[in-house]
């Protein structure tokens, strides 16, 4: 809660950047809400916010803290390609890398960054898409994603454009960004721009095509920490 929501400056670089993208009354996803920090960005900029959280930890974390904000409703599931169930590997001493991707926790097993983390404990969780999402809440003017692997695989489960979106990238595993690229081209007209780390500031001066954007993640400067990448509909 400290690191998410105590660090200085934080929370006003979140509002700045999503003031660009979302005004009052405009409906937010949060997927993989987690602590809540952006959610509670969306929300002091008076938007309407759906949070989905998997971890029962966090999701409670969520009410407690959204108690009196009818604005927000925090939903207790994972989003994917699929509606349904899922296993979710969860690390109770780094639960921000909780993951639904078995082939992508594997993976980390023998990286610098992921060689402390356990994954101690799997719990069945339920899983809902995006296109579900927006049948029972409205088109989102924003959606951010933030899910540890299944980046992707949240896309696949969108069939139609929305106004603008985020999902993180990880240096190291630019095959999943590749995908959420290919996957949003041929969704809707999307043009994108990417942010290092937890500048919250765009790096690009333009918004970029999906060629040049995956060009720029793979340039020093972006290798050398995760961030996100941007997403809106050609102007």
């Amino acid at each position: 809660m400290a690191i998410y929501h105590g660090i200085a400056g934080r929370h006003r670089r979140l509002r700045r950047l999503y003031a660009g993208f979302v005004g009052r009354g405009d409906l937010v996803f949060d997927i993989g809400a987690h602590a809540g920090n952006r959610t509670r960005a969306f929300a002091s900029l008076g938007c309407r916010v759906i949070a989905l959280e998997p971890q029962p930890d966090f999701a409670r974390v969520l009410r407690t803290l959204f108690i009196h904000n009818h604005d927000v409703i925090v939903v207790e599931a994972a989003v994917s390609d699929a509606a349904g169930q899922a296993t979710l590997s969860l690390s109770e001493r780094t639960p921000t890398v909780t993951t639904l991707s078995d082939t992508w926790r594997e993976a980390r097993a023998t990286e610098e960054g992921f060689k402390g983390v356990q994954w101690n404990r799997r719990i069945e969780i339920e899983t809902t898409t995006l296109d579900r999402l927006i049948v029972r809440y409205g088109a989102p003017k924003f959606v951010k994603i933030d899910c540890e692997g299944s980046e992707a695989a949240i896309l696949a489960g969108l069939t139609q454009a929305v106004a603008a979106l985020s999902f993180e990238f990880l240096p190291w595993t630019l095959e999943e960004s590749d995908a959420c690229v290919a996957r949003l081209t041929k969704v809707g007209p999307y043009e994108f721009n990417w942010s290092k780390g937890e500048t919250s500031r765009l790096a690009s001066d333009r918004w970029l095509n999906g060629r040049d954007v995956l060009a720029a993640l793979r340039t020093p400067e972006a290798q050398r920490r995760a961030g996100d990448v941007y997403a809106r509909l050609s102007r």
